[in-house]
């Protein structure tokens, strides 16, 4: 059994608290501060026998304009698509005016709804309980999110206003590929939101001028050209000494979070202030985490000069970040569409390189050739020799080289092996990994059979 459960209520009433709860893990941001959420995210959990798909929503608001207004679409869309609204109240506040308009919202709807009223802690009668009652929705169940109370009783509330929705095909869905994860990264208000609405063709993610819009990652499925994708739209990442605001640094945990946990990072910058320094380091920071690294310069339709300032920008990529020499740079302009249709090959591209497995032969007559045209320095009159190569992990290719005097390998010598490797197997699109180890030595280490032969001689 697959329920959609969608979680409604007016601002911090404990919705994302309760999303946390029913997924299992915290997926979603939690503060104090009312409004915290604002795109609709989703996630997946089991609640006894159910399997959920469940649905964060923000507080809902009666603004006609502005942010609160988007929230509020993205809200109503995410009812539309529900099997169960959960409509969250605060059981100590009891009921407010935005309660009863929300309410009204969900009974022309026509969608089952179930009343949680949250924050009751303990056997005391919270006022919003019994309030409850006044929505016209059933019995409200008392819960508390935060300490797991109540949650037996929701469970069975859920069944009694479930059980006859549910369809009688009892075909499962046939399970499909896992996605390609994408985490969309970057400074704020450089687009990203709009990046991926543009992607997926709908305004699923809220935008608007202002910085800051997006604050907790949020994953948007879609499909592209048959391959299945999870989007993360993340929020945007500031220098970290500006960073005070306890709600911005959980925002920037989050966004931390996706990136660890994506296949290919998406770093989006504003053409007209392109690769400071704050964009080298969210860039830096992916390559870092051995993510495939795709750039993509974002207002393309404000710049007069295209060429020239798309060479100039490689330049400056190439100069400040040696190490990602050959990653795709994408010029794009979500607004108008124009370039979008070059950045899903690009990044296919970066992943197919994530993942290339190379033969241990192939690299150990590469490693030949390689030597002998340009083989490592001397030291101390001892030159350091390269013995043997191969490949222990993809995801990013990895690699270990086994040679004499390892310790003493140079820098600069590793860069001309990684460079190579880069060059002659086609990996430009990749971090690569190579670490350097000694070889056994047959005198030491207790195995000094040929010198203890010689002495018996």
């Amino acid at each position: 059994m697959s329920l959609r459960l969608v979680i409604v209520g007016r601002p911090n009433v404990g919705k994302s608290t309760l999303f946390n709860r029913l997924a299992g893990r915290k997926l979603a941001i939690v503060h104090d501060q009312p409004g915290v959420t604002r795109d609709r995210r989703e996630g997946h959990g089991r609640f006894g026998n159910i399997d959920l798909s469940l649905v964060d929503t923000a507080g809902f608001e009666t603004a006609k304009m502005g942010i609160e207004a988007d929230m509020r679409t993205q809200t109503l869309e995410a009812v539309e698509q529900a099997d169960v609204c959960l409509f969250v109240i605060d059981a100590r506040g009891g009921l407010v005016p935005l309660d009863e308009t929300f309410a009204a919202l969900l009974r022309r709807s026509g969608r089952p709804v179930v009343i949680a009223a949250n924050k009751a802690e303990g056997n005391q009668e919270w006022p919003g309980v019994l309030e409850g009652y006044a929505l016209g929705f059933g019995e409200p169940v008392a819960i508390s999110a935060e300490h797991n109370q109540g949650m037996e009783e929701l469970f069975d509330a859920l069944m009694a206003v479930w059980g006859e929705e549910e369809d009688d095909d009892e075909t499962a869905d046939e399970a499909g590929d896992a996605p390609l994860r994408i985490a969309v990264v970057g400074r704020p208000n450089a687009g990203k939101s709009t990046l991926i609405n543009s992607l997926i063709g709908e305004s699923r993610l809220i935008t608007g001028p202002e910085a800051g819009v997006t604050r907790d990652s949020i994953s948007v499925d879609w499909t592209w050209d048959g391959q299945s994708v999870r989007l993360a739209d993340t929020a945007g990442m500031r220098k970290k000494a500006k960073v005070q605001d306890g709600l911005e640094k959980l925002s920037v945990n989050d966004s931390l979070h996706a990136i660890r946990f994506a296949e290919v990072v998406v770093v989006v910058v504003d053409a007209q202030i392109a690769f400071d320094k704050q964009d080298l380091q969210i860039a830096d920071l992916a390559e870092r985490e051995g993510r495939a690294v795709v750039v993509v310069v974002t207002k393309w339709d404000l710049i007069a000069e295209k060429q020239k300032k798309l060479a100039a920008l490689k330049s400056s990529l190439m100069y400040a970040l040696p190490q990602m020499r050959g990653i795709p740079m994408v010029a794009l302009s979500s607004m108008s569409g124009r370039g979008l249709e070059k950045l899903m090959p690009a990044i296919l591209t970066v992943y197919k390189d994530w993942n290339a497995l190379i033969k241990t032969r192939d690299l150990n007559d590469w490693l030949r050739h390689r030597v002998e045209s340009h083989p490592p320095p001397a030291l101390q009159g001892r030159r350091i020799k390269p013995r043997y190569l191969t490949q222990t992990k993809t995801r990013p290719p990895t690699f270990v080289l086994i040679c004499s005097r390892a310790k003493y390998l140079p820098t600069s010598y590793k860069r001309f092996l990684i460079n190579g490797l880069r060059d002659d197997f086609d990996l430009s699109a990749t971090p690569i990994r190579l670490v350097v180890k000694p070889g056994k030595n047959p005198y030491v280490d207790g195995s000094r059979g040929g010198q203890e032969d010689k002495k018996k001689r």
